[in-house]
């Protein structure tokens, strides 16, 4: 460089030094210009960043150069011949220390910049982590926390300051937990996620999520983990709630059936491995259904809830026991002996309803029938099992004495009887769809004239297959299916259609008796039966409605109110099978009632039987003190005919004048003026 160094050198170079750390631009220039003038000892000197456009080629120039990147020039005005050689030798090297200073400055700058990115982008990444809501730390391979973010501070309570540099394992719920994902294992593989118990600084335990991967420095070696940590309790509380509303019945706490199903399922495996005995039990509650509706829903509840508790402290831990709705309840046995093992529970769990059950302050008895299918003899398989369990109970049920239950075991012949009424509801079914129902009429005879006041309107239903069926065929089996309402309707709708055809024949109005059931007898009947008039322009004249006794005996002002509204659009009503009921005479008074009907079961005994006749004449009497007209239904011959005439009833119906027939036969009787010739 320069050989030998005077004060003024050294001087110079330090200001060199100072101008090209501390000045930028123009300052740089002139100061680079001042310092290599007085270094040099001549005046004029400039420094350019480039070579000037108007320079003197004879001027004294060099250029600044280090490793080949040119930093500017240096010029000097007087011709080059003016400068000795010593003169460009220092001249040189001072661009040469010059070029050098501009270059470390120019890599300083350089790292600077490079620095200031990566502080950039880390401060940049600390604030995207602080303003993650999901929890984030950072751990060594030791399992030791070397950051913790700020939703890392909302989760578990604890500053990062408190968190940093201890051991991930106060975290957990249980700091002797074996934490596998601190192993090697975990490491090769690359990360996983977990469902993990956790505690925060208040000592509340939490369900998190726990997703962990590896972090790595430049070389790819692992140096560690991140975690990313989300509370989820509220969700496995909520996936817990949902698995017990899959599960289990939400009143009485027992699985339901779906329960029911997997865990027989599973101990049927079991059964055919080791050859036992196994059995289900189908079991209903009697009386159950009145006490819900007197006492209320909640009286109900608070009943099924202690017959669960009875059930299930009278059967052994390994037995199941669910409610499948309603008051039906079943109990899966496994491991028993011999099948009448299972007879013997059924009578234990029978003497169980011996007791009464007290609920709110009432004294509560009811019964149980309980249908019991076996494994293996029956089925194989949980829902045939339940199927015909269920079948057994019905046929139970039946048995049973004044309702007190009992059991019975599944048979085939209890099968086929199933099956023959499931025909018959899916036949029925199909009736309505294909116009297979029909109305017969049995007319009703006035005693004292013999002329036809009107006629009773009996359903019949053309079987495909079976031929003409009566109602005691179907109508048993349409009401314990609830294709009564859907019955009834049709009843209405057809007998309403027949009266207008009878109307539009030139007909004087005649009264058509229908039988209305327990089930539709309520607040909608009498808009009903209105809108059945209207649509075929009828008058209430040609129609009567005939109800039971039994309808009388339960809420009496709602069944006044009912009765008055259908009075009120002409529509008389009929009480039937009078006398067969346990209706208050205090009562019958109040209902507006048109005609009371003797049953056929009196009838029948007139006049041979003392006590048929003698009602049959006490119902004529009260008819008669009521002013209400009284007819006798199931007359079949002249004996029956005279009795009931000589005590003052005002018609028969009865197959002494004609059984029940077509609607065309009917319709010529009316034409033709029919009349029961014994009676003139």
């Amino acid at each position: 460089m320069i050989a030998t160094l005077s004060s003024n050198d050294l001087a110079c170079c330090s200001a060199l030094l100072d101008a090209v750390l501390g000045l930028e631009g123009i300052a740089l220039h002139e100061a680079l210009s001042n310092i290599v003038s007085s270094f040099l000892g001549r005046s004029g000197g400039r420094y350019f960043s480039d070579v000037p456009n108007a320079l003197d080629t004879q001027q004294l120039l060099q250029p600044v150069v280090h490793e080949g990147v040119s930093y500017g020039h240096y010029v000097f005005p007087d011709p080059a011949e003016n400068y000795t050689e010593a003169e460009a030798g220092r001249l040189a090297s001072f661009a040469a220390l010059t070029g050098r200073l501009l270059q470390n400055r120019a890599d300083t700058e350089k790292r600077s910049r490079v620095l200031d990115q990566i502080e950039s982008k880390l401060e940049q990444q600390a604030q995207i982590l602080n303003q993650m809501h999901e929890s984030v730390i950072t751990m060594d391979q030791a399992g030791f926390i070397t950051s913790w973010n700020r939703g890392a501070e909302q989760l578990f309570g604890y500053t990062a300051i408190e968190a940093i540099g201890r051991n991930v394992l106060f975290l957990y719920e249980n700091e002797d937990e074996d934490d596998a994902s601190l192993n090697d294992v975990f490491l090769a593989q690359g990360g996983r996620e977990m469902e993990v118990r956790r505690r925060k600084k208040s000592g509340e335990a939490f369900w998190a999520s726990l997703s962990l991967s590896v972090m790595r420095d430049q070389h790819g070696q692992p140096i560690g983990m991140i975690g990313y940590i989300n509370d989820i309790t509220e969700r496995k509380n909520a996936e817990k709630l949902i698995h017990h509303l899959a599960y289990y019945d939400s009143l009485t706490g027992l699985p339901n059936r779906t329960l029911l199903t997997r865990t027989v399922d599973q101990a049927l495996l079991a059964a055919q491995q080791d050859n036992i005995y196994g059995c289900i039990m189908f079991i209903d509650l009697n009386r159950f259904k009145p006490i819900n509706d007197t006492l209320g829903h909640v009286a109900g509840d608070m009943l099924l809830v202690e017959v669960a508790i009875r059930l299930r402290k009278a059967l052994r831990d390994e037995d199941v026991v669910a409610r499948l709705g309603a008051d039906e309840f079943a109990i899966a046995l496994f491991d028993i002996d011999k099948d009448y093992h299972a007879g013997f529970v059924a009578q234990k769990l029978i003497a169980l309803f011996d007791e009464p059950f007290f609920i709110d302050g009432h004294e509560l008895r009811v019964g149980a029938s309980i249908g019991i299918s076996m494994y293996p003899q029956d089925a194989t398989d949980t829902e045939t099992l339940l199927r015909l369990a269920d079948i057994a109970m019905y046929r139970a049920k039946q048995g049973g004495e004044n309702n007190e239950g009992g059991y019975a075991y599944y048979s085939e012949e209890m099968n086929r009887n199933t099956l023959d009424l499931l025909r018959i509801e899916t036949g029925l079914l199909h009736a309505f769809e294909y116009n297979e129902l029909l109305l017969y009429y049995q007319p009703k005879i006035d005693f004292a004239q013999g002329h036809i006041t009107g006629a009773e309107a009996l359903v019949r239903w053309q079987h495909p297959e079976r031929g003409l069926l009566a109602p005691g065929d179907f109508i048993p089996i349409a009401e314990e299916t609830g294709l009564i309402v859907q019955l009834s309707d049709w009843v209405l709708e057809a007998a309403c259609a027949q009266a207008r055809q009878w109307k539009e024949a030139g007909l004087e109005p005649i009264r058509i008796a229908i039988n209305v059931t327990a089930r539709e007898f309520t607040r909608s009947l009498p808009d009903r039966v209105r809108a059945a008039l209207s649509r075929h322009q009828l008058t209430g004249e040609w129609l009567e409605l005939e109800i039971t006794e039994s309808m009388l005996m339960h809420s009496t002002d709602r069944v006044i109110s009912i009765m008055e509204k259908i009075c009120l659009l002409g529509v008389t009503i009929s009480l039937d099978d009078f006398g067969t009921g346990y209706s208050s005479l205090s009562y019958l008074k109040r209902f507006p009632i048109n005609t009371l009907k003797i049953d056929r079961s009196f009838t029948t005994g007139i006049p041979d039987d003392t006590n048929d006749c003698a009602i049959a004449s006490a119902i004529i009497g009260i008819a008669k003190q009521l002013r209400h007209k009284v007819i006798a239904e199931g007359v079949e011959n002249m004996e029956q005919f005279n009795f009931l005439k000589e005590a003052g009833c005002n018609e028969l119906q009865g197959y002494l004048f004609s059984r029940p027939v077509p609607a065309a036969d009917f319709h010529l009787m009316l034409t033709e003026g029919r009349k029961f010739s014994a009676a003139l």
